[in-house]
């Protein structure tokens, strides 16, 4: 077994940084929701990617992909928003063995009145602590990291 390639002091400040968001962020973002929609950070972002599509519908293939998550997974998110009446499944009718996600308008209804409330909190935690070119540098950091096989030697395992 051979040593790992340790990480410099910057690189180790960073991290300790990002893993701390990594803490933080998404319970923050995902109690906010809970508490003032009832939904789930997963809940709220599949029904906003599914409100950006043309008919308010995308195969559940490529609402997984968008998602970055599997399939199972993808499936109990909206299982559970199928549930609420919040999102429909149907067969795709031009291909039977797709699978075709529809956001409801009560599932639209719930994504409109849980927005704001996010936004604020998203606002409160991220943005107003920024200038506007972090901001910028935070797309750019954010972009890299949300695909790694866009760079050759970065390896993501599952």
């Amino acid at each position: 077994m051979h040593e790992p390639e340790w990480l410099t002091a910057d690189e180790l400040t960073a991290w300790t940084a990002l893993a701390g968001v990594l803490f933080l962020l998404p319970a923050a973002l995902d109690s906010q929701l809970q508490r003032d929609s009832g939904l789930a950070m997963a809940d709220y972002m599949v029904l906003v990617m599914l409100s950006e599509r043309d008919g308010h519908c995308m195969r559940m293939s490529d609402l997984a992909s968008s998602a970055s998550t599997s399939q199972s997974r993808l499936s109990r998110i909206v299982a559970r928003l199928e549930a609420a009446d919040y999102v429909t499944r149907e067969m795709a009718p031009d291909d039977r063995r797709a699978v075709l996600a529809t956001l409801t308008e009560t599932g639209l209804a719930k994504l409109v009145a849980a927005a704001p409330g996010h936004v604020a909190q998203v606002r409160r935690l991220v943005f107003d602590r920024l200038t506007s070119a972090q901001v910028l540098s935070l797309t750019d950091i954010a972009r890299a990291l949300a695909h790694p096989d866009d760079h050759a030697n970065c390896e993501l395992s599952t």
